[in-house]
């Protein structure tokens, strides 16, 4: 192989990294999906080996963002895009009333491992709404203004939410033990 030799360094990986690789190439529907499962990977890793305290530690003032904070919140987001606005089901918001819109990481009192089971189940219920869909151009509809949405529409957001709060998890995290990695 000619031309422009590839790097000889990487950003650096976590030890326990068990995260595949999306596919460099492969369909619009494969790609998206496994880039959302990535970063649901990556977030996951970022949590990882730290006490129910460490997940709640508010480390980076004067933000209030803690990981478990965030874990809460991706829960609800999980919930709100697919099962609510995508597949119309009935069910509750997670961490979130009009009245108290910011609960999901203000109210860090809930148990790290139930919030995490609940995560977990959400994006289970995700990725089933997901392979349910006949294509990503199926359409649920948006609450807030009654318009539809893609299910295209909503993977791409839905990375873009893992991907912006991965970088706040990895800001997180290095302040608690100094861990930090891709």
């Amino acid at each position: 192989m000619t031309g422009t030799p590839a790097p000889q360094h990487r950003s650096p990986r976590w030890d326990d990294d068990t995260r595949p690789d999306p596919p460099a190439v492969g369909g619009e529907r494969e790609t998206l999906g496994a880039v959302l499962d990535w970063h649901r990977a990556t977030f996951e890793l970022k949590c990882a080996g730290l006490t129910p305290r460490q997940l709640s530690e508010r480390a980076v003032p004067p933000s209030g963002l803690s990981l478990h904070g965030i874990l809460r919140h991706l829960a609800g987001v999980e919930r709100w895009w697919f099962r609510i606005q995508f597949a119309g089901e009935d069910v509750p918001l997670l961490h979130y009333s009009d009245a108290e819109p910011d609960q999901d990481f203000d109210d860090l009192d809930g148990d790290v491992d139930e919030a995490f089971a609940v995560w977990r189940a959400e994006c289970a219920r995700s990725r089933q709404i997901t392979a349910a869909a006949a294509s990503l151009e199926e359409t649920g509809i948006r609450k807030w203004t009654g318009d539809p949405v893609s299910l295209r529409r909503i993977l791409v957001d839905m990375i873009a939410e893992y991907a912006r709060h991965n970088g706040h998890a990895d800001l997180l995290r290095e302040r608690i033990d100094g861990s930090a990695g891709m």
